[in-house]
């Protein structure tokens, strides 16, 4: 299932991305949904197997404008 890391920042969201890719989580940009109800406009996506690991990523370092993960459900993103 996909999984987004939802940021208000569009430097961070790549930082992350490349982030992600180092610890060998296959990522890429994409456009955010609506649902997110955020501005930058785009987010991390990876599928929801490397779960553990991009949320390990993401403590190793400080990003200031993360809003959440949000993953695919019933054709929708939701906050989890």
């Amino acid at each position: 299932m996909t999984m987004l890391a939802v940021f208000r920042s569009r430097a961070q969201t790549l930082e992350y991305i490349s982030a992600l890719k180092t610890s060998g989580v296959p990522a890429q940009a994409v456009n955010t949904p609506k649902e997110a109800g955020v501005g930058c406009g785009i987010s991390a996506r990876f599928e929801e197997t490397f779960f553990p690991r991009a949320r390990s990523c993401l403590a190793k370092r400080q990003y200031s404008s993360f809003s959440g993960f949000m993953k695919n459900t019933g054709g929708r993103f939701g906050y989890l």
